[in-house]
């Protein structure tokens, strides 16, 4: 695990095809991931604005989730994290005793988002309902991360809102009396989306946003399990101001760190992996699509079907073939198109990404820092504005990958270093815990480290 001074983790290389042959043995078994960060940001903010208790089972522990506990307790939202186990594997619980938007109070300072984009842009949602005047602040990289796609609907709905020049944070937001818009999204971000439907739960009228490519529902379908009066229609969802009701809910694992372990058991030789009770939303299952696309050896078995579809999934080591991803599916996959890319250097043929301009104000700039970490790799790969073109199979050789500070960057080059064929070094693992914490752990013990 690296530290603060740019050391990173040295992975041991294999050299393919055999595990028998002196490199890194099969995964198998089964594992469980961390669970869902979208959801448990969402389900922590609307447990606050509910009146009652509200339980969160299997709470992701992610450091950007735990950024938005803080976030809300500077608030004045009473959250408790249980650090003990809600259940084998499953991960901490969050006890909300929500006030309603009349609980929260003023905050003594600045509000500390961490490196957390998510939290900063649904709590200025919050922030524009709320009769006083909040600060969102946080990291350096997250002061880099635009934030004029928050601000301008909550302007429209009658919200102050400053930034900095260029529209980056951080943001003070003055809330006040809202009125509710019509707000098409310029931009397919779920982010955004839920921004603007939790300032719509204060303001006068109906506040709906269009959306021209589908995005994750997870606030859609909470905002309906909580009682809040929500209509969903194709490509457009409205809520108006009301009540919530307090919620008992078992977060599932997260897709989006469900993906390295599947990634990883696809290209490691003699590997059979079962990922459980993984969240199957419709709306983040898109790199499971486009495995189907290459030829993956992935089975997919749903096992529940409550507030959030959620399942197992099995995977094993088999023969992928290129393809291609558009921007109709791109919101479906954003996080894990870097670990395809990675998949795509060990495919028979061209994969092309296109449409996937968004990466580019992420953590960083995922391309960019894509692309340069697997040519250090060996890897035939082209950078195009919005996206990028891998020609493969290539043999990955060891060399020094930058993460550039990106937890998804740090989870996919490590996953490149299961297939090298010397040492790679990944700069920024220390990075991993924003999403995953345990994600070495993890590997270890599917490749039998752990036993």
């Amino acid at each position: 695990m690296s530290g603060g001074d740019g050391a990173g983790t040295v992975l041991p290389g294999r050299r393919p095809p055999s595990p028998q042959a002196g490199g890194r043995p099969s995964l198998t078994g089964r594992c469980r991931v961390p669970g869902d960060k979208a959801i448990s940001h969402r389900a922590a903010i609307l447990a606050a604005l509910a009146t009652g208790t509200s339980r969160v089972r299997g709470f992701s522990p992610a450091g950007d989730c735990r950024r938005t506990v803080e976030v809300l307790r500077g608030l004045g939202a009473k959250v408790e994290l249980a650090e003990e186990r809600a259940g084998p594997s499953l991960g901490p619980t969050l006890l909300v005793d929500g006030k309603g938007w009349e609980g929260l109070r003023p905050p003594a300072g600045p509000l500390d988002c961490g490196r957390s984009g998510t939290t900063m842009r649904l709590l200025a949602g919050v922030a524009a309902g709320l009769p006083f005047a909040c600060v969102l602040t946080g990291d350096r990289q997250l002061l880099g991360r635009p934030m004029d796609r928050v601000a301008e609907p909550l302007r429209r709905m009658g919200a102050g809102v400053a930034l900095r020049p260029g529209g980056l944070p951080p943001i003070s937001v003055r809330g006040g009396a809202l009125r509710g818009i019509e707000y098409r999204l310029p931009v397919a971000s779920a982010q955004v989306k839920s921004c603007v439907l939790l300032a719509g739960l204060r303001a006068a009228g109906t506040t709906a946003v269009v959306e021209e490519l589908p995005t994750r529902d997870h606030t859609e379908r909470l905002l309906e399990a909580m009682g809040a009066p929500v209509r969903r229609e194709p490509g457009r969802v409205s809520v108006s101001a009301g009540p919530l009701d307090p919620i008992d809910l078992v977060v599932p694992g997260d897709p989006s760190s469900a993906a390295p372990v599947v990634a990883a058991a696809l290209l490691v030789p003699g590997s059979d992996v079962v990922v459980e009770d993984v969240g199957l939303n419709p709306g983040r299952v898109g790199f499971l699509r486009v495995l189907e696309r290459m030829g993956a050896p992935v089975e997919v078995v749903s096992t529940s079907n409550g507030v959030e579809p959620a399942g197992a999934v099995r995977v094993h080591h088999g023969p992928l073939r290129g393809a291609g991803v558009q921007a109709a599916e791109v919101p479906s996959l954003i996080d894990e198109l870097p670990l395809l890319g990675v998949l795509a250097t060990q495919a028979e043929g061209v994969t092309e990404v296109r449409g996937a301009s968004e990466l580019r104000v992420k953590e960083s700039d995922r391309i960019s820092g894509l692309v340069v970490g697997l040519r250090a790799l060996g890897a035939r790969v082209e950078e195009l504005p919005d996206g990028f073109v891998v020609v493969g199979p290539t043999p990955l050789r060891g060399g020094r990958c930058d993460a550039r500070s990106d937890h998804r960057l740090a989870m996919a080059f490590t996953v490149a270093g299961l297939v090298a064929e010397g040492p790679v070094e990944v700069v920024g693992m220390e990075f991993v815990g924003d999403s995953f914490p345990g994600f070495e752990a993890t590997l270890r013990a599917l490749s039998g480290g752990g036993r």
